[in-house]
């Protein structure tokens, strides 16, 4: 089996940080998240191996400017990217003398910084990490990813992409709590009245497909999101 590449992160934003954490580590990459600069250096300089750094550009104790130039000095090689809500050419040409490999302006899309990461790694040779798996077991059912199929014994029923999308999700977090707000972003984009709406009825249709096994069950953590009981 592969290793998995590791990611340092450093994002003031808790909620912004967490979001991005989970997403990437739902992608097969290892992440470590800093809340500022000063733990984002203590945390390069910690002896762990990291091969990237996602670094916010306006953080507290140590901006992502300051904490690229001093990674550099540590380890001139690796790639970093800049997260940043700045976008003028004066910020964009800083980033870039600090030692930025790429520079990404909020609100930005998961998917468009999944394929940046995934561009640098091709490009400093780094393996990628490896694919989700292409099917699950769910009790007794066994859900085809590529086909979009959960099937019973001889029965399989078609499912439509979000319910695929969302009962992928649940698969790779089997009987851990996933939270709605992460659901909603990493599916529908963001985490709208509208868009949660449609995840009830999409949480809802799944439950009705899973029936056939009494032990599999779909909860909701009030508060919290969801989890999916496999035992």
């Amino acid at each position: 089996m592969k290793n998995k590449l590791k990611i340092l992160l450093a994002e003031d934003d808790p909620n912004l940080g967490m979001l991005l954490q989970e997403y990437l580590i739902a992608k097969n990459y290892e992440v470590e998240l800093a809340k500022d600069g000063n733990e984002g250096l203590d945390m390069f300089l910690s002896g762990e191996n990291f091969d990237m750094c996602l670094l916010d550009v306006m953080m507290p104790k140590k901006d992502g400017f300051s904490l690229a130039k001093e990674i550099r000095l540590k380890d001139p090689e690796i790639p970093i990217i800049f997260l940043t809500a700045k976008s003028m050419k004066e910020d964009t040409i800083q980033g870039f003398k600090s030692g930025a490999d790429d520079y990404i302006t909020k609100p930005f899309s998961m998917e468009e910084l999944l394929m940046r990461i995934a561009a640098i790694f091709r490009r400093v040779n780094k393996q990628e990490p490896e694919s989700a798996p292409e099917s699950y077991t769910i009790g007794t059912y066994i859900f085809d990813t590529v086909g979009l199929k959960l099937s019973l014994n001889e029965l399989s029923t078609k499912l439509t992409t979000k319910e695929s999308e969302l009962l992928k999700l649940f698969c790779q977090n089997q009987n851990k709590p996933v939270s709605r707000s992460f659901a909603l972003k990493l599916i529908w984009g963001d985490d709208s009245y509208f868009n949660a709406r449609s995840m009830d009825v999409y949480i809802t249709k799944l439950r009705k497909h899973l029936k056939g096994d009494e032990n599999i069950k779909i909860l909701n953590l009030h508060g919290e999101g969801f989890k999916l009981i496999t035992r």
